[in-house]
């Protein structure tokens, strides 16, 4: 078990566990399309995510590369590792902060993990 982060602004998540994997999974392979397929989700989906993304933050979180014969692709800016590096780290410290908390909580359950 461990805790799970999502970063709201009013209802909507500017930032949680899928959207920060989906910044890997660009960064990884350079692409929106490919990276959609690495996690199993549509295109329309990841696209959808990204939008919002970069609409959320004071300035885009992924970019297009133009291409050129093999196509584009999109990469993520300087702000989208600084915001996905942030994210990463505020979830270590919350594991360290309810480690504890969560052996506890896990004896209360049926089927612990």
């Amino acid at each position: 078990m461990r805790p799970r982060i999502r970063l709201l602004i009013g209802d909507a998540v500017a930032l949680g566990p899928g959207k920060a994997s989906l910044l890997e999974a660009i960064d990884d392979t350079g692409s929106i399309a490919a990276a959609a397929r690495s996690m199993g989700m549509s295109y329309g989906r990841a696209w959808q995510l990204v939008q919002a993304m970069n609409g959320d933050f004071r300035a885009p979180l992924i970019e297009r590369v133009a291409g050129g014969r093999g196509g584009g692709g999109a990469a993520l800016t300087d702000l989208g590792r600084d915001a996905l590096a942030r994210y990463r780290a505020m979830e270590v410290q919350a594991d360290a902060a309810v480690s504890d908390a969560l052996d506890q909580f896990t004896e209360l359950l049926k089927n612990p993990p």
